[in-house]
C-alpha cells in the first residue's frame, strides 16, 4: 500500500493510475493534517509527499511522523528547494524527487526503497527454523575511511554518518565497487535508473556535486570522488 500526499488532485491522480498499473493499492490525502492521522492509525509500505503544502507541510508531516514511525517517506519537491530536502534527508526522508518527474523513476524509488525495507525487517524477524536456508546479506564496501552496507542502506566516512538518498547511494556504489576506474556519466546512469528511465548528462553532474557537498560536512577535505573531464569519474580509496 502506498500513500499520496499532495494538494495538487492532477498529480495524485496520474501517480494513483500509474502505480496501480504496477499493482500496487494506493491511498490519497490532499493535505498533511489529514494524512499524518492516517500514517499513524493504519499505516502504508510507504508515503510519497509533496512538500509544499497547505495547513500542515510535508516537512512538518515527517517531523511529526518520525516521532512514533519510521514509514519510508519519499519527497516530491520543487526544484529551487534544495535546502528543504536537506532537511527532509537530514529529518529521515528515505529519498526525494524533483518536480516535474518521471513516473516510472518514482515507482523504480518506491521499489527501491521498499526492498530495502524488506531486508531491514527480515534481518529483525526470528530466526530461521532448523535446515531453512538463510540467504546471506550483501558484505559491506569498505574503501579506506569509506564504508557502504547496501543490505542497511548506511554510509560513513571516517565513522561519521553521511545520508545519501537510493539515487546518490547506487552512484556512489558503482564508483566504490572499483576504486580508480573511470565511470562515464552513462554508466552512472545505468547504475541509478533503471527501467530506461531517461536523465541528461547534467542530472548525473548534479548528483557527484551532492554527493561531494555531503561528504564534505563530515570531512571539510574530502575529494575521494575525481572528475576526469570530459571521461567521467572515478573514486580513490586512498
Amino acid at each position: 500500500m502506498i500513500a499520496l500526499v499532495d494538494d495538487d488532485r492532477n498529480i495524485l491522480t496520474t501517480v494513483s493510475i500509474a502505480l496501480q498499473a504496477e499493482g500496487f493499492a494506493t491511498r490519497l490525502y490532499y493535505d498533511g493534517a489529514a494524512a499524518l492521522k492516517a500514517l499513524l492509525e493504519n499505516p502504508p509500505d510507504l508515503a510519497v509527499c509533496d512538500i509544499k503544502m497547505p495547513r500542515m507541510d510535508g516537512l512538518e508531516l515527517l517531523s511529526r511522523l518520525r516521532e512514533k514511525s519510521q514509514l519510508p517517506v519519499i519527497f516530491l519537491t520543487s526544484k529551487d528547494a534544495e535546502g528543504d530536502e536537506a532537511l527532509g534527508l537530514a529529518m529521515g526522508a528515505d529519498d526525494y524527487i524533483a518536480k516535474p518527474f518521471s513516473q516510472r523513476l518514482l515507482i523504480a524509488r518506491i521499489r527501491a526503497i521498499l526492498r530495502r525495507s524488506e531486508l531491514v525487517r527480515s534481518e529483525a524477524a526470528d530466526p530461521a527454523e532448523p535446515g531453512e536456508e538463510i540467504q546471506p546479506l550483501p558484505e559491506p564496501i569498505r574503501r579506506g575511511r569509506l564504508v557502504m552496507d547496501p543490505a542497511r542502506h548506511t554510509v560513513t566516512w571516517d565513522g561519521a554518518a553521511v545520508s545519501l538518498t537510493v539515487t546518490e547511494f547506487l552512484i556512489l556504489e558503482a564508483l566504490a565497487l572499483r576504486p580508480g576506474v573511470v565511470k562515464t556519466r552513462n554508466q552512472l546512469m545505468d547504475a541509478a535508473y533503471h527501467d530506461d528511465v531517461f536523465v541528461d548528462d547534467r542530472t548525473i553532474d548534479s548528483h557527484i556535486k551532492r554527493l561531494r557537498r555531503k561528504f564534505r560536512v563530515a570531512d571539510a577535505g574530502f575529494a575521494a570522488i575525481e572528475t576526469l573531464y570530459g571521461a567521467g569519474y572515478s573514486f580513490a580509496d586512498s
